[in-house]
């Protein structure tokens, strides 16, 4: 049986929350109608564009960009602070909505989703519960989605990144050739911005010319990733819509610094306490971690990263931070650092890994849990260790 799959994406997702949330408090202004955007605080220097309205977009401002390269763009350009609270709230509102049509939903991020209504249509065609869709939404909550419409994931997200806003697209099997193979190939779902290049050196520009390429050549070049390229440039796509909660594939956490790092002193007292967030979340979620990557951002934003494996698989705050160091003395720093990530990789699950008792450091796992409990208890920030205040 043919699948029948959803794709819902709100548009401008945290500028329309943010313009809706205005509107109710009784505020006379709709953000979306001016020059506007979503931003960090410029003070703290995490002031990035994370949303911006249609009228910013036509001048030229683009999301991820910094908020003072933005208003050289505009000088009329209006900030507006992020709040996750109320993101999470009007996510959470629309997922219950979506509820009504299947239970088989997944959150693919904050401001999308995917749907599987295979056997919830009730003699009804898809399309015509994609319309009603995007009308209740916006009679209901006054912020609009874009929906894809198709027969697997793949080929819903991609429709419904098609025009914005507001609209329904399909793109089913026979409609490849003619709405996604004449598309940019850094437009295909998982193209990394380092792949296009060396897609674009082989003379694949379009989706449509890497459809068309010998996925052997693809397979040597690329590996397993070539493989999946050439698969979803043909829009084949076997996964399914999971609506369980799934661990993550990695965990990470990055700070931008109040004030420009000058010394690797001072980039290693932030590494231990990112250390620290990064091995609590992997104790909660019981997992373990087999490649440590430590990123550094200059203040010119030019971004490097190195990475390491662990001797074994770890959860291990101490053992997480010492490989840290040991990446960082490889880095080198040529330039003042204001964002320093660190990031674990290759995850596994502990209960599914026997762990030697040579490699494991059972004092250190105890102290480890202990502080984890009284982090539960009393809540993350008000928890440190020793170490953390000697530097």
């Amino acid at each position: 049986m043919e699948r029948k799959i959803l794709h819902v994406d709100v548009n401008n997702a945290f500028l329309s929350w943010t313009a809706v949330d205005m509107l109710r408090k009784g505020s006379s202004l709709d953000i979306r109608t001016i020059p506007s955007i979503i931003g960090g605080d410029e003070e703290r220097r995490s002031g990035i564009v994370l949303a911006k309205s249609p009228i910013a977009k036509k001048f030229g401002i683009v999301t991820g960009e910094p908020i003072y390269f933005a208003k050289k763009k505009c000088n009329q350009l209006q900030v507006f602070k992020g709040d996750f609270n109320i993101y999470r709230k009007e996510s959470d509102n629309l997922y219950k909505f979506l509820l009504n049509y299947t239970d088989k939903i997944e959150r693919f991020s904050i401001d999308e989703c995917f749907m599987d209504l295979t056997g919830f249509l009730m003699d009804r065609e898809l399309l015509s519960i994609a319309q009603e869709i995007n009308k209740l939404v916006y009679e209901k909550f006054k912020f609009t989605v874009n929906i894809g419409v198709s027969s697997n994931k793949l080929l819903a997200k991609m429709a419904s990144d098609f025009e914005k806003p507001n609209k329904i697209h399909t793109l089913y099997r026979e409609e490849i050739p003619d709405k996604m193979w004449p598309l940019p190939v850094s437009e295909l779902f998982m193209i990394g911005r380092k792949t296009v290049p060396k897609l674009l050196n082989m003379q694949i520009k379009t989706i449509g010319d890497l459809a068309k390429t010998d996925k052997n050549l693809l397979n040597k070049k690329f590996g397993k990733h070539g493989i999946q390229m050439w698969e979803y440039a043909n829009g084949i796509d076997s996964s399914e819509v999971k609506n369980k909660k799934e661990l993550p594939k990695s965990i990470g956490n990055s700070v931008t610094l109040p004030k420009d790092a000058f010394t690797k002193e001072e980039i290693e007292k932030i590494l231990v306490a990112l250390a620290e967030q990064v091995t609590y979340r992997l104790r909660k979620y019981n997992l373990l971690a087999n490649v440590v990557n430590i990123q550094l951002r200059t203040n010119s934003f030019k971004d490097y990263s190195h990475q390491k494996k662990l001797k074994a698989p770890s959860s291990s705050t101490k053992e997480i931070i010492e490989l840290s160091k040991e990446i960082l003395e490889q880095m080198a720093l040529d330039e003042p650092i204001r964002l320093i990530g660190l990031r674990v990789d290759n995850l596994e699950n502990k209960d599914e890994i026997q762990i030697s008792f040579f490699e494991t450091d059972e004092k250190q796992n105890k102290l480890d849990k202990a502080i984890d409990e009284l982090k539960q208890k009393y809540g993350y920030t008000k928890i440190t260790r020793a170490r953390r205040a000697r530097g």
